[in-house]
């Protein structure tokens, strides 16, 4: 079984309830949304990188962070799409006591993935040109251990996004946040709209990028 990866490193984990926190990231290639926001173009084709068995991928995992990883998020592009490979990486990582985190765009099934998998579902806002591409049966598949994640553009995307959480039931969600799209929206401009309306969501901002790290 081949996984077509394009990176593995270690940084911190910029996004998500473990913001700050050590991460060993798998980053896997292709994704065929679109979104005009895109801060990993490297990982659009599924042609870019390496061919790398699970085994390789554990190996240096394993070399990289001097053992096996407490925490690992596996990434893309959008991993679901070598979801057979992607099942194994991830049962094997969780069998040596790592925390796996999936992000997912939610545009394809998260049905019957490892219940131990922590899913941060990146669900689209019209700005990005994906909103579309959503699987609402995704959504009541989501339980304590997952995140609502939601990149915001412009005023329009926000009050798409509360509309979008009325729509919903999430309260048995771990968190859900609100992300400035990293050129069109400032976190300060975002945070008043947050503190005027106190929505069910909070405030994410990509640590990884303010520090300038990968």
């Amino acid at each position: 079984m081949f996984l077509r990866t394009v990176e593995i490193f270690r940084s911190l984990q910029g996004e998500s309830t473990r913001a700050g926190q050590p991460c060993l990231f798998v980053r896997l290639a292709g994704c065929d949304l679109g979104c005009t926001y895109c801060d990993t173009p490297q990982a659009h084709d599924p042609r870019a990188g390496a061919d790398l068995t699970v085994d390789q991928i554990l190996d240096e995992a394993c070399r990289l962070n001097d053992g096996p990883p407490p925490l690992v998020e596996i990434t893309g592009g959008e991993p679901l799409l070598q979801r057979p490979g992607l099942v194994q990486l991830a049962a094997r990582f969780l069998d040596l006591g790592s925390t796996v985190m999936l992000e997912t765009s939610g545009a394809y099934s998260v049905a019957g993935l490892d219940p131990r998998l922590e899913i941060i579902m990146d669900v689209k806002s019209p700005g990005s040109g994906a909103a579309d591409r959503l699987c609402p049966e995704n959504l009541p598949l989501l339980d304590a251990n997952d995140e609502l994640k939601l990149v915001l553009t412009n005023r329009d995307d926000y009050d798409w996004s509360l509309r979008f959480l009325a729509a919903h039931d999430f309260s048995s969600l771990r968190a859900i946040h609100f992300s400035p799209a990293w050129s069109t929206l400032t976190p300060a401009t975002l945070a008043g709209w947050l503190l005027a309306d106190r929505p069910p969501a909070r405030l994410a901002v990509q640590l990884h990028k303010l520090l300038n790290i990968p």
